[in-house]
């Protein structure tokens, strides 16, 4: 597994850039070569942690030391928010097989808005902000009002 956070400011190559203190872990689940020849690869978020420490290693790479968070209790999806999670069910499949072997918790606040996080046309900044969050009503609450009902 390796961790994952944002990149605020900079590049993700050569001077050590700015950024995002939260992150998550990540587990590489599929690889395969892309059009132009380079290898891509599918990763699922394990853990969100905090950067307490970060360095560059004289070989370029980046390192961390984290403070793991604690995840999120399971919290049932209030019916204002319901249509969120219907939502999901019928968008997750259209997306071929990304979230085909993750477990699916339609009725889940927390499961519902980290996956909204995840898909919807926002800003990487949004995404933070939303995945930064330790209440998943809250999360919810913000990401209501992006998605009109239909």
């Amino acid at each position: 597994a390796f961790g994952v956070v944002l990149i605020l400011t900079g590049a993700e190559v050569g001077a050590v850039a700015e950024t995002a203190v939260t992150g998550t872990s990540a587990r590489i689940v599929d690889f395969y070569t892309m059009p132009d020849g380079l290898l891509g690869i599918t990763c699922i978020g394990e853990r969100k942690f905090r950067v307490t420490k970060c360095w560059r290693q004289s070989d370029g790479l980046h390192l961390a030391q984290v403070e793991w968070l604690p995840p999120e209790a399971a919290l049932e999806l209030a019916e204002e928010y319901r249509h969120l999670g219907e939502l999901l069910r019928k968008v997750l499949p259209e997306l071929g097989d990304v979230y085909a072997a993750v477990a699916k918790h339609y009725g889940d606040a927390s499961w519902v808005g980290c996956r909204l996080a995840e898909i919807l046309p926002i800003s990487l900044t949004e995404k933070l902000e939303l995945l930064e969050l330790d209440d998943p009503l809250a999360r919810l609450a913000k990401l209501s009002p992006v998605i009109r009902r239909g």
